[in-house]
């Protein structure tokens, strides 16, 4: 399937900005705020890492059965915030639409590649879930240690990877007397992509 051509280019002006935030010394470019809500419209929102981003969309990792993920499977949209205040005078990126589960393929291609620290961490975690004692998931941690001893860490089967797919995608630029720039790339219910630009 043809990438629309402003599609195109709104992916290539986050690549240029995603590159600009790392020569501009940004703590860590792929941090973004990542935005849900449950079926009774109550907001949530974190910071996870991006991991992986192409015209499909914009992917993080996740336990499913973490709030995010909960709140994802019921009411699969979201909306990803990007801030990097060191690039020019400030930007930020606002990205939303649908959000899919990646393919086992991805999932599992994606966790091989992670430390093997965080693999298990990833064993030992019940992601939001209560906690009694910082003692509680370090047993769990030294239990998935003796579980996998000697041997590759397979994927968690409820831990995955979310992949935002963009309706919008928004470029902020910061300036003088809150006087900003924005311009906004948008797709219709049409499926076709349009550009204008936001009063600041």
């Amino acid at each position: 399937m043809d990438t629309p051509d402003l599609l195109k280019e709104a992916l290539a002006t986050f690549d240029a900005l995603f590159d600009e935030a790392q020569r501009a010394g940004e703590p860590d470019r792929t941090a973004m705020t990542v935005a849900t809500a449950s079926l009774d419209a109550r907001p949530s929102a974190r910071t996870v890492l991006l991991k992986a981003h192409d015209a499909r969309g914009f992917v993080f990792y996740t336990h499913l059965e973490g709030r995010k993920g909960r709140e994802l499977q019921a009411n699969p949209h979201a909306a990803l915030l990007f801030h990097w205040p060191r690039v020019r005078d400030g930007v930020q990126v606002r990205i939303e639409g649908p959000v899919e589960i990646v393919s086992d393929e991805e999932a599992d291609a994606y966790f091989a590649s992670r430390p093997r620290g965080s693999q298990l961490g990833a064993w030992a975690s019940k992601q939001s879930e209560t906690l009694e004692a910082r003692e509680q998931f370090e047993e769990r941690l030294a239990q998935a240690e003796r579980e996998f001893e000697g041997r590759d860490v397979p994927r968690p089967p409820r831990w995955t990877g979310l992949r935002v797919k963009p309706d919008t995608i928004e470029f902020w630029y910061g300036a003088n007397f809150r006087l900003h720039e924005r311009q906004l790339y948008e797709r219709d219910v049409a499926g076709e992509w349009h550009r204008r630009m936001l009063f600041p």
